[in-house]
């Protein structure tokens, strides 16, 4: 199985996530909040998880809770520190968002949630590598973003994610400070290209005549 994309569910938590901003008085400026949401709910998330550390904006966080609600799932975000944890909840509170939160180092919280099918993380932490490291992603496959991105810097998603993940398709979008998603394979497709087997491919270059010959 696949994920499979609903375009009405997506168009539902946009307008919803711009209304609910809009009504606690969060600024909606970088509009981060509002695609990341249609994204996670078009996509029909049943575990929708984010890294979040003290003095970040609220905004996308209410997002990913609004696309939880529409697609039915779970929403949880992990938190460095109590101190994280504790304006965290404040600040969904002020939004009238219920969280469900998670403390810790990510070897130790990733663990305990396994089958994510939309993962959110900040390139200003120092843990969003670990975090794509030790993530359990779904079988169907998950959608993965990477917030405050740099638009020059290639983003080594299959590094990051460590073996037996398959990268289908990345892109960068210039939303907020920059937004770089990745979609992965379901384990199911990525089990059929391990099974299948290699050959070998000849590359002639026009320019030098040279032959390449190299094994896929």
């Amino acid at each position: 199985m696949k994920l499979v994309w609903s375009p009405d569910t997506a168009s539902n938590a946009y307008i919803d996530t711009v209304t609910t901003l809009r009504q606690c008085g969060i600024s909606r400026q970088s509009g981060v909040a509002e695609f990341l949401s249609s994204m996670a709910a078009g996509w029909n998330s049943k575990l929708i998880v984010e890294s979040w550390s003290g003095g970040s904006s609220i905004a996308a966080s209410v997002g990913l809770a609004v696309a939880a609600r529409h697609s039915r799932g779970r929403h949880v975000c992990i938190v460095p520190d109590e101190e994280s944890r504790s304006e965290y909840v404040k600040s969904m509170q002020v939004a009238g968002m219920e969280a469900e939160m998670v403390v810790g180092e990510a070897e130790e919280v990733m663990t305990g949630l396994a089958g994510i099918d939309f993962l959110v993380v900040d390139s200003r932490r120092r843990d969003s590598v670990r975090v794509l490291r030790y993530a359990k992603l779904g079988h169907k496959g998950a959608v993965l973003a990477c917030k405050n991105a740099c638009a020059k810097c290639l983003f080594p998603w299959a590094h990051w994610l460590g073996r037996g993940k398959r990268v289908v398709r990345s892109v960068f979008l210039p939303v907020g400070q920059g937004l770089n998603m990745a979609h992965i394979s379901s384990s199911s497709v990525s089990a059929s290209l391990k099974r299948g087997p290699s050959r070998w491919i000849k590359h002639v270059d026009r320019n030098s005549g040279e032959e390449h010959v190299f094994r896929r």
